[in-house]
């Protein structure tokens, strides 16, 4: 599974520089905020991506969210989470002081064929998005030690 965080489309080349891919190595990607498609400014969410001997679990870190805004999406074996804000009256804000802001965010995460997309399961709760990949058996097989001569 590939983890990145999506940028333009002309940055956007396959799933981007660095990151997870599913029976890979962990990486690391781009810890800034990029301008979105249209201008938006997108924001880095961290996640912690879980596995087991049956599933993978993606906890994404994003607190005080509308769960309605939040969208999960596969296509073309990439898993998509993304938040889109409603609106807001910057009028009614008056800050003096502003350290974090709710903003747009977009994750793009490769499958690689192994992960059984008809049973991904989404839960939002305590401000952690969990979603839960399973396994697909076809695909995923279990480690085995080569004895060294």
């Amino acid at each position: 599974m590939y983890n990145e965080q999506f940028k333009t489309d002309r940055m956007n080349r396959g799933c981007g520089r660095g990151g997870h891919r599913f029976g890979g190595r962990f990486g690391h990607g781009h810890g800034r905020n990029f301008e979105g498609r249209f201008g938006e400014a997108f924001r880095r969410v961290p996640v912690n991506i879980e596995e087991n001997d049956d599933h993978f679990i993606i906890h994404l870190y994003a607190p005080a969210l509308i769960k309605e805004n939040l969208k999960v999406v596969t296509k073309n074996d990439v898993l998509t989470i993304s938040y889109k804000p409603a609106e807001e009256n910057k009028e009614t804000n008056t800050f003096s002081r502003r350290e974090y802001a709710n903003g747009a965010f977009e994750r793009g995460f490769a499958l690689n064929a192994k992960v059984l997309t008809e049973n991904i399961s989404v839960t939002y709760a305590d401000g952690i998005l969990k979603v839960t990949l399973p396994k697909n058996p076809e695909t995923n097989t279990p480690a085995k030690d080569i004895l060294v001569d």
